[in-house]
């Protein structure tokens, strides 16, 4: 059964100030709960339709009903289980490789696939402006589908970060007007920054930029704006990763 007090604390779980208050995080499903809990994250609690799904202290876990889990879960249609974790501390990040940077990205949605596709190219140091949609937000999670544990992920003045890091390696930034990525000599380590949904990368950002790139257009009429800044990332990074 699920407890008053259990109810409020996930529901608060919505919101990032009470995230951060807590220092805890929603995730839904077997496969998501599973990742988590094989990369050693904390567990706090997990309420499950079925105890067997999960190899989980007994004092951590509770067996709800169909209609307990549908009234806590995020989801449209609860899947199984909804687990609360602790949030784990951010590791210092290397210049050793390459870094991924997020200057003011927002959907939930762009961040989890982005993560995904951080796991899937080996980028192991992803840097977000703290404009950036929070990445413990339910439905990062959701999209992450597991790879947020494999990605240290940190929040931090971007602006400040790139004025350290750039004396040291190169800083690439995505333009709708740079240097085409098809014809550039990319090196295996640098920072690689993807703006904002509608604005691109701020002005303040650009500044730090030591070279310009695009993903150039082929279409006869040439009328779309902008990809999908999720999309323009699956494009970078395996350009970077095929030199």
């Amino acid at each position: 059964m699920v407890s008053k007090n259990q109810k409020k604390l996930i529901r608060s779980l919505y919101q990032k100030k009470y995230r951060k208050q807590h220092g805890l995080f929603v995730a839904e499903g077997k496969k998501v709960i599973n990742e988590l809990l094989e990369a050693n994250l904390k567990l706090h609690s997990l309420f499950t339709l079925d105890a067997l799904l999960f190899d989980t202290p007994d004092d951590n876990t509770f067996i709800v009903t169909a209609d307990e889990l549908k009234s806590i879960s995020f989801l449209t249609t609860a899947q199984m289980a909804l687990a609360i974790f602790y949030i784990p501390q951010p590791e210092t990040t290397s210049s050793k490789s390459l870094i991924l940077a997020l200057d003011d990205v927002r959907d939930p949605g762009n961040l989890g696939t982005i993560i995904r596709l951080c796991d899937w190219f080996g980028i192991t140091e992803l840097v977000c402006s703290e404009q950036t949609v929070d990445c413990f937000n339910p439905k990062v999670i959701q999209a992450t589908m597991g790879s947020v544990t494999r990605v240290n992920i940190v929040y931090t003045n971007l602006q400040e970060f790139l004025n350290a890091k750039r004396r040291e390696i190169p800083v690439y930034g995505t333009f709708m007007n740079g240097d085409t990525i098809y014809q550039e000599e990319l090196p295996e380590k640098g920072i690689i920054i993807m703006g904002n949904e509608a604005n691109g990368i701020s002005s303040e950002i650009e500044q730090l930029v030591s070279k310009r790139i695009s993903i150039p257009r082929f279409g006869e009429v040439q009328k779309t704006e902008s990809l999908n800044v999720a999309t323009a990332t699956a494009i970078i990074l395996s350009e970077f990763r095929r030199g």
